[in-house]
């Protein structure tokens, strides 16, 4: 196991103790780049989040990757570009329920499974965006 997975299982999760940063321990820009691209066609496929995206995906893998590099811990891409990134406002004019949540959640793990990203690693991804993914919560999920 590599000393980013050790420190991140050291820190019960996502606690990293050096500099090294979650988008530094996964792969940085390349492994980001790797997961959206893996994580959209998911999404695509889903009956459920499908008609919350448009069919023209690439500008929304692009703003996915700037947001993720910057989460993560990497450089702050989409700031730069758009500001704060203020995602709850930003996923208000869309109907996210909670099964929609635990389906992009599950879009995601899928999407890391096919990483060269440990499973340790996979998790401390899941579980930093398992808080804004129920977060952005705004409708109730259909009978």
């Amino acid at each position: 196991m590599g000393s980013a997975e050790s420190r991140i299982l050291q820190g019960g999760g996502t606690t990293l103790y050096s500099n090294e940063t979650l988008f530094d321990a996964i792969g940085g820009e390349s492994a980001v780049r790797e997961l959206v691209e893996k994580f959209y066609p998911k999404v695509q496929a889903n009956p459920l989040l499908s008609p919350l995206f448009p069919e023209d995906i690439q500008p929304v893998m692009d703003k996915q990757f700037l947001f993720l590099t910057q989460f993560f811990g990497g450089p702050p891409l989409y700031s730069e570009k758009y500001g704060h990134p203020m995602m709850r406002g930003r996923h208000l004019p869309f109907p996210v329920t909670p099964k929609r949540a635990a389906a992009w959640l599950s879009c995601m793990s899928q999407a890391l499974a096919e990483t060269n990203i440990s499973e340790p690693l996979q998790e401390a991804v899941i579980e930093r965006l398992s808080g804004p993914a129920h977060h952005f919560i705004n409708s109730e999920d259909e009978s």
